[in-house]
């Protein structure tokens, strides 16, 4: 494994992290015993970022964490969430940026997580109805509390970046990024985290699983696994994003990898960290051996005509989910 500085506030992670949104949450019923395998293998390989937030399960994905690294504290850097309103009982509400929120949310986030401090926090979404000002200070305030080291920001626009960052340094901005998603190429948010020193994490990189290679059908998705509703899986653009995927696993098979792997490659080339999710280990391995795959400029070239910026049918999230992007 490769370690980068993410951003330019101290924090040191592996090139590649780990996505655990879907070990506890959105992509159908899992085995914790399975889950808990992939996580000790994934210490194994040298990835020690670990992506979860409180509303994935709600506080299942942050607990199962808590399970894993008992007593390995110290191997892990461990980010998540808030912002996504969830009550105590786990009833999802909506975006919550006010101060009194996260004060409280951090505080559950770290007993669900068996830790006295988070790695990394992010804003999961930005609450139009507050201040970024408001929701950052509150965020700097844990830093100095000592209950976070770094803060970062989730599917933020330029401009929030920006009155953010000039609040309390942000180290990271955590946005979908992959060979099917790059809108964050043309609406200025990939030049300003670039001018202002915050680290790129993208996730979705494989597009949710498109991007493996290995699905051919929407019917091996478990019924409630939330690709059934995203845009990009229905009836009407599934077969026109396949189409996209061939043409990328023509290149891989070519280099000799999977697609997969070249998928996570080009997101490295683009001076971003991954953290692709999975709850298998072959998968994880897989994914893993990416951070050493070396992509020349016709093979970017080459990807960039495969998989040019748009080229994507269908949004990447329903109308619902689309507005609470770039805010």
């Amino acid at each position: 494994m490769k370690y980068v500085n993410l951003g330019s506030q101290g924090l040191k992670v592996s090139m590649e992290g780990l996505g655990c949104m879907g070990m506890s949450a959105f992509y159908g019923p899992s085995d914790e015993a399975e889950n808990l395998a992939t996580l000790a293998r994934a210490l194994e390989l040298g990835i020690d970022f670990f992506d979860t937030a409180e509303i994935y399960g709600p506080f299942k994905n942050e607990q199962l964490l808590a399970k894993a690294f008992k007593g390995k504290r110290d191997q892990v850097k461990i980010a998540t969430k808030v912002g996504s309103e969830v009550t105590d009982e786990g009833e999802r509400k909506a975006v919550n940026g006010r101060p009194d929120y996260i004060r409280k949310a951090i505080d559950r986030s770290l007993k669900h997580l068996g830790t006295d401090h988070v790695d990394l926090y992010y804003l999961h979404r930005i609450d139009p109805n507050v201040p970024i000002e408001e929701s950052v200070g509150a965020l700097a305030d844990l830093v100095a509390a000592g209950k976070v080291r770094y803060i970062g920001v989730s599917e933020a626009s330029a401009a929030t970046i920006r009155k953010a960052h000039a609040t309390h340094p942000l180290t990271a901005l955590q946005t979908e990024y992959s060979l099917f998603e790059r809108g964050v190429e043309g609406n200025e948010v990939m030049d300003t985290v670039r001018e202002l020193g915050i680290g790129f994490v993208a996730y979705s990189p494989l597009g949710r699983g498109l991007l493996t290679g290995a699905i051919s059908s929407t019917d091996t998705l478990a019924d409630t696994d939330f690709r059934r509703s995203d845009p990009r899986w229905s009836d009407q653009n599934f077969d026109k994003n396949m189409a996209l995927v061939g043409r990328i696993r023509s290149l891989a098979e070519r280099k000799g990898v999977r697609p997969s792997q070249l998928a996570l490659a080009w997101v490295f080339a683009q001076g971003a960290l991954a953290i692709p999710g999975t709850r298998r280990i072959k998968y994880l391995e897989e994914n893993a051996a990416a951070v050493d795959i070396a992509l020349d400029e016709n093979e970017l070239a080459e990807l960039n005509d495969a998989a040019p910026a748009g080229a994507a049918a269908g949004d990447r999230y329903t109308p619902a989910g689309m507005q609470s992007l770039n805010r």
